[in-house]
């Protein structure tokens, strides 16, 4: 890729799916704010979906969908931790 195209190449945005049953399960009060801050930068896309059908992970850990890609955490701390590595 030549330095031009990378100069004013779009910047992909990282697109993330949640269960909310998943996040009403695993998401305390005290990740919060630290999820705003990472959801709410303008390089993210994200969205909650009541269902995602994937109930016997759901009910075991966090997860959300990045890019296509499953991604699962032992806790919501970790999950976050991943999900910037994407960044």
């Amino acid at each position: 890729m030549g330095f031009l195209t990378k100069l004013f190449a779009k910047e992909k945005k990282l697109q993330v799916e949640f269960c909310e049953k998943n996040l009403d399960r695993f998401l305390k009060e005290e990740h919060f704010a630290d999820y705003q801050n990472f959801l709410n930068q303008k390089k993210v896309n994200y969205k909650e979906y009541e269902c995602q059908s994937h109930c016997k992970k759901c009910n075991q850990s966090p997860y959300a969908i990045v890019n296509g890609d499953f991604v699962t955490a032992d806790d919501m701390n970790q999950l976050l931790d991943k999900l910037k590595q994407w960044n």
